[in-house]
């Protein structure tokens, strides 16, 4: 596996709504193993979609991927690869760094 770190250059427009938005994520993957355990994928679903629609409007591309492909692994009931995808969002999220770029916008 790589550890290596995952730089984003994200406008510095949003800067104040990154933590908060990343932090809402983590607490996306502690739902949906929470859910998991209650072989409940409805939850998975919403929080799948909900990823998927704004990932990229922040400037993370993986997250709305992953976001995706969780919306549709619920819907299959799969569960092996919500949590494959879980742990991926929790890898990328440990090594994500975010670099604020004024310049992205103009």
């Amino acid at each position: 596996m790589d550890h290596a770190n995952i730089i984003v250059y994200i406008d510095s427009n949003l800067e104040r709504l990154i933590d908060g938005y990343l932090e809402n994520r983590r607490h996306d993957l502690i739902a949906i193993r929470a859910a998991l355990t209650r072989n409940d994928f409805e939850p998975v679903r919403a929080i799948g979609h909900n990823i998927k629609g704004t990932g990229s409007g922040y400037g993370f591309d993986f997250i709305s991927k992953v976001g995706d492909e969780l919306e549709q692994a619920a819907s299959r009931a799969d569960e092996v690869a919500i949590i494959r995808l879980t742990q991926e969002m929790d890898d990328y999220l440990e090594r994500l760094i975010v670099v604020f770029d004024k310049d992205i916008s103009e």
